[in-house]
């Protein structure tokens, strides 16, 4: 009988697409060969082969980072993302506000109290 392992957390699988890459992943390596490759053409004559060769494939590890870099099941964008938010866009240091409950039932209660004696004419400061 054919035995099959099933994975336990089912939701690490992606779904394959080609070469056993995911649809991403493809998307990724291919505009990172749109980009790579004329670089490596237009400058291996005047550079050299070598030189355009590691000229290639800096310009192309952008592109496969994002294909392949995954941390706690986040893509590379979305941790740039949150770092950008956390170190530009919000404000480094954050006033720690609360709204006491309890004083505000407090304050409630004085203003009921004193509206009370308002109505029943027992302000003496008039």
């Amino acid at each position: 009988m054919a035995y099959v392992p099933v994975p336990k957390d089912l939701t690490r699988i992606k779904s394959k697409f080609i070469f056993n890459l995911t649809k991403r992943q493809v998307v990724c390596f291919g505009f990172g060969a749109l980009v790579g490759l004329p670089v490596f053409f237009l400058t291996k004559n005047t550079i050299g082969i070598s030189m355009a060769a590691a000229l290639m494939i800096l310009v192309m590890l952008p592109f496969f980072l994002f294909a392949m870099f995954e941390r706690n099941g986040e893509p590379l964008e979305s941790l740039l993302l949150h770092y950008v938010q956390a170190r530009f866009i919000r404000p480094r240091t954050r006033i720690y506000q609360t709204q006491n409950f309890y004083a505000i039932l407090d304050q409630n209660t004085r203003n009921r109290r004193e509206v009370s004696r308002i109505l029943r004419g027992k302000d003496k400061q008039n």
